[in-house]
């Protein structure tokens, strides 16, 4: 099992991560909510590590307290703890620029990433990005479920840690979350998205993200087996695009 440890002032970080293939690199953030692991993608229409492996150098983690990574967790932390973890991460592997594919949270994730690193994301792809349309109770029911789950082993956790990282995470007014739209018109990177239709992925997220965002492309129907075909064949048609020489 490869690991990253990441030491910080209060505790230390341990990061969970797969490679698989070489090449270009491409940094998978999978779906799950706050239980986003490797694992997860098993359950996906389907499994991007699978499909990116023969043509590119697949990076796939479990983000902090999901999977086999562990971390402290304060009041402070928010959606630029995980990106913060992300990109040391690809300081670790040596990788500058990469490109990024993420499901459900991994849209959230991802435009973290671009609003803190937009210089080093050669291009993104979004499969169902989560997004706020009257759901924040699910949202913060889901952060419940999953704080009571890594309860025991974070005794350093008190309510107001998790409280405060809740807040941070869900408790804002952005359709996104973790960017406004503001900020989303100002990222110039390519983006592909496909489009969520559900209660935590709701289609205002994806069709704001790919109205809004300079140069981004949206896919309507991918999921369905009858779509899927296509929709792989788009994703790899974009990211072969976009791939420096």
């Amino acid at each position: 099992m490869a690991m990253f440890d990441r030491d910080l002032d209060d505790g230390t970080v341990h990061i969970h991560y797969e490679e698989s293939g070489s090449g270009f690199p491409v940094l998978l953030i999978a779906p799950g909510g706050l239980r986003s692991a490797i694992t997860a993608w098993r359950n996906a229409p389907w499994n991007p590590i699978d499909q990116l492996a023969p043509h590119y150098r697949a990076i796939a983690m479990d983000q902090r307290n999901a999977g086999s990574s562990t971390g402290p967790i304060t009041a402070a932390d928010g959606w630029h703890t995980y990106t913060a973890d992300q990109l040391a991460l690809l300081d670790h592997l040596g990788v500058d620029r990469f490109h990024v594919l993420g499901m459900c949270i991994g849209g959230a994730y991802m435009l973290s990433l671009l609003r803190t690193a937009p210089e080093r994301v050669v291009s993104a792809v979004f499969l169902q990005p989560i997004g706020l349309e009257g759901n924040r109770d699910t949202f913060r029911d889901l952060f419940g479920g999953w704080a009571t789950e890594i309860r025991d082993t974070h005794p350093e956790a008190v309510d107001a840690d998790l409280a405060g990282l809740c807040e941070h995470l869900y408790g804002g007014d952005d359709v996104l979350f973790s960017a406004s739209t503001a900020q989303v018109a100002t990222m110039t990177n390519p983006m592909l998205v496909l489009m969520g239709d559900d209660l935590y992925h709701p289609q205002v997220a994806s069709r704001t993200l790919a109205a809004t965002a300079p140069n981004a492309t949206l896919i309507e129907r991918w999921k369905d087996p009858a779509d899927q075909p296509a929709a792989r064949a788009a994703v790899e048609e974009f990211l072969a695009k976009h791939t420096p020489a």
